[in-house]
């Protein structure tokens, strides 16, 4: 645990215990476990009706590292246990991209009018096969520190916190102050991750993050999944898979099978259902996995490379290099929050079937 850091350990409406070490403790249904898997710190949160767990290993880039229903496997993960993927990091699972999803276009980037330098030699930047910068800063940070975790008679919570301003070598990348809480929320067999951005600056900050998470179903091989992408148009993408302005019509079909398919597409102008959450959705036979975007995720990626076990449905706030298409202005809905705003957003992962 580091120093100064408090964990809050909700039992029930009213009770809060403070706790040092290690937590175990339940309410009803739901419970919040804190283990040791491999040399990383890991917390469990369990669904004991719906038979649905979640791990999170937050001082590894708070990433959700595995999710299961009835034991078998909602998340793809690189590797079987957190410890060894610690040694050896890697996508998969829930990654957090902040402060800005996939790709920029260059080493530098527009903002509130000024151009801004990003500086590789500082050694916390990620660069594409393409030479783009990618992902953003906090792939696998480890400053990410728990502040709540919760077993109510509705939910199991864990809620972390990263203090990017405390950051002088994240700043020099990104010189807006700022603040993330994020909740994972387990409910009715149900996923809810939950985003919170502060601007701590004196100045507009774009908000143009995004999460990829990867997704699998096991009762069928990948050449008969189906996936459904509930989206009116692609954007055009050019040779380093940057978008270049230009928009198509989705050319997928609904559904749409994976044999002979390999996707890696922005796309834009998600057809929502009456309650506001747009569904993507990968389907097996009769295990799915579905991805529901609340309205703060207008853009998704859909990524599924040929002959891997997974696909990606990403919530993003805004397209691949949003910072500069904004300033180039052909895209106009950049989110921005104001000094002393909050930006926030929802999504949930719903398995069924398995």
């Amino acid at each position: 645990m580091q120093p100064g850091n408090t964990i809050r350990f909700v039992l029930a409406a009213g009770l809060v215990l403070a706790a040092a070490g290690t937590i175990d403790a339940s309410m009803n249904n739901y419970t919040v476990r804190e283990t040791n898997e491999d040399g990383v710190r890991i917390y469990v949160l369990r669904d004991a009706a719906k038979d649905v767990e979640v791990k999170v290993a937050p001082q590894f880039g708070n990433i959700a590292t595995s999710m299961t229903a009835h034991g078998k496997a909602v998340l793809w993960t690189p590797y079987p246990s957190a410890g060894e993927w610690a040694q050896h990091p890697a996508m998969g699972g829930v990654p957090f991209l902040w402060p800005w999803a996939n790709r920029i276009d260059g080493w530098s980037y527009w903002v509130n009018g000024r151009k801004y330098a990003l500086n590789p030699d500082l050694g916390n930047l990620r660069a594409s096969p393409k030479d783009a910068p990618i992902h953003g800063l906090l792939l696998f940070a480890k400053q990410w520190k728990v502040t709540r975790a919760a077993a109510t008679e509705d939910a199991a919570e864990l809620e972390s916190s990263f203090e990017f301003w405390r950051e002088p070598a994240m700043m020099e990348q990104f010189p807006f102050a700022n603040t993330v809480t994020m909740i994972y929320r387990l409910r009715e067999g149900v996923l809810e991750v939950e985003t919170r951005v502060e601007n701590l600056s004196s100045e507009p900050m774009p908000v143009a993050l995004g999460f990829h998470p990867y997704f699998q179903v096991n009762d069928a091989p990948r050449d008969e999944w189906k996936v459904r992408l509930p989206a009116r148009e692609k954007f055009v993408l050019n040779e380093r898979l940057i978008p270049t302005g230009e928009k198509r019509p989705n050319p997928y079909a609904n559904p749409q099978t994976l044999k002979g398919t390999a996707l890696d597409d922005v796309l834009g102008g998600l057809v929502r259902d009456a309650d506001g959450w747009a569904r993507f959705r990968l389907e097996g036979a009769r295990e799915s996995v579905t991805v529901e975007y609340g309205e703060a995720y207008p853009v998704a990626v859909a990524y599924a490379p040929p002959g891997r076990g997974f696909v990606c449905f990403e919530p993003m706030s805004a397209p691949t290099n949003a910072f500069n298409a904004a300033h180039d202005g052909w895209f106009k809905e950049l989110p921005v929050v104001e000094p002393g705003g909050v930006w926030k957003g929802v999504f949930r992962v719903v398995p069924e079937g398995f």
